[in-house]
């Protein structure tokens, strides 16, 4: 892998990182989201479990995110990215399709972050050639 191609992977990593971190952080722990209690419900949960399922869950990004700095040339882990963001995209879809349609709506973020995790592979798997 030449210098530039290492340079746009670690960028790649430092990014799902910084993503998956705030992600999990900020609109799961620290703030306690509306939508994100609203997909919880969606799905049967009470208030009171959906928040520490939020929580536990915001814990899980958040651990995810930091194994994008500790496993910069793991394939598997932006394969799990891409299961992760289609898996999400499809639950979302087929929980409330209305989320698709708002001005700021998880298809834009699931698809930068698919296609960073491509794009990663793309360049691991030459470097291995």
């Amino acid at each position: 892998m030449t210098k530039s191609a290492r340079h746009i992977v670690l960028g790649i990593h430092f990014s799902l990182a910084v993503l998956w971190f705030y992600q999990g952080l900020v609109p799961k722990i620290l703030v306690q989201a509306p939508d994100e209690l609203r997909i919880w419900a969606l799905q049967g949960v009470t208030e009171t479990n959906a928040v520490i399922l939020m929580q536990l869950s915001g814990c899980a990004e958040i651990i995810f995110g930091l194994l994008f700095l500790l496993f910069r040339q793991s394939q598997r882990l932006h394969v799990l990215n891409i299961a992760g963001m289609l898996g999400l995209s499809a639950l979302i879809l087929w929980l409330d399709p209305q989320y698709f349609l708002q001005a700021f709506n998880p298809f834009v973020m699931n698809a930068a972050m698919t296609a960073l995790s491509v794009i990663a592979i793309v360049l691991i798997q030459e470097e291995k050639q």
